[in-house]
């Protein structure tokens, strides 16, 4: 059985992209139906469209409770039958509303070794302290930020001669491994 699945995105939509390739291939036995994006113009938007799935755009600010915004995305989710959701780059905490509609079956990839380097710039974060290991975390979401049960984990050397920049491609490059993977994993299951 196939599972129809949603991917939240806030920016880029890389991670987006790779869990769409991987569902293409049959990597993941699952259908992508939906993708939510709370950010208008954002890059993931295009690539959802240009890969044929569904797109909520929905903006925080056009709605007078977080309720009622995450009351609409879960209609959204249930018109599509969405069976799992996975956060891709989602820079919003989740709030009742949504956890109690998909409860454990809310999945979320944060670019550090949780517990470590929560909340934004991660990555960032992690090169300013000096780490010398780093990575990606998946893990189920919770009301905490980044504090729901790990999933799987991926580490990422960081190199003497490392900038941010290309640590972070590498850390977005082990995610996109990893994401898919755990996903697959997940829903084989």
């Amino acid at each position: 059985m196939k599972h129809n699945i949603a991917v939240f995105a806030s920016g880029n939509g890389t991670n987006f992209q790779a869990i769409k390739e991987a569902v293409d291939r049959g990597d993941i036995a699952a259908n992508v139906t939906l993708m939510v994006c709370d950010q208008p113009g954002a890059a993931a938007i295009d690539r959802a469209e240009k890969a044929g799935v569904d797109t909520l755009v929905v903006s925080r600010k056009d709605y007078p409770t977080k309720r009622a915004f995450e009351e609409e995305i879960v209609a959204a989710c249930k018109t599509h039958t969405i069976d799992f959701i996975f956060l891709a780059g989602y820079m919003r905490l989740l709030g009742k509303t949504l956890l109690e509609a998909y409860p454990h079956r809310i999945v979320n990839i944060h670019p550090a070794l949780l517990p470590s380097f929560t909340g934004l710039d991660a990555i960032g974060q992690a090169f300013r302290k000096g780490v010398k290991i780093t990575g990606v975390t998946v893990h189920y979401v919770d009301e905490g930020m980044d504090t729901g049960p790990i999933i799987a984990q991926a580490a990422v050397p960081v190199k003497d001669d490392d900038t941010i920049d290309t640590l972070e491609a590498r850390i977005h490059e082990t995610e996109h491994q990893l994401y898919p993977q755990t996903i697959a994993k997940m829903l084989a299951e």
